[in-house]
């Protein structure tokens, strides 16, 4: 699993970004547990992730930040990746950031993104 870190750090609240290729959604639970094993992902307050399966299949969990594991999925569709997991992690800061949580994951997702476009 490829973890990028801290992507993004607004009011308190820190975002990271991972993934990892997946065939599966049991290939996604193990890269979760794999991502977990770092006791900071652990105590996160929200992993949420998504993937689409080359079958079509949508998976995603928006891990208590509701909404979040369809702005993942969008992207993906968008840049027509599958197989592939990405997982964005918040630790909650204290301060609730309304709709500017959603650009933070867009940012991370982006970021995730533009690293793997470079490794290809």
């Amino acid at each position: 699993m490829q973890q990028l870190g801290i992507i993004v750090t607004d009011r308190g609240s820190k975002y990271a970004v991972s993934g990892a290729p997946i065939d599966s959604r049991d290939a996604a639970k193990a890269c979760l547990k794999t991502l977990k094993r770092d006791k900071r992902y652990a105590k996160a307050t929200h992993n949420t992730w998504a993937a689409i399966l080359s079958d079509g299949q949508v998976l995603k969990n928006d891990d208590g930040e509701a909404g979040a594991g369809m702005v993942i999925v969008r992207m993906l569709q968008r840049e027509g990746l599958h197989d592939h997991m990405i997982v964005v992690t918040r630790w909650f800061g204290g301060t609730h950031l309304g709709g500017d949580r959603f650009r933070h994951v867009q940012s991370c997702v982006r970021q995730y993104l533009d690293d793997l476009q470079g490794q290809g």
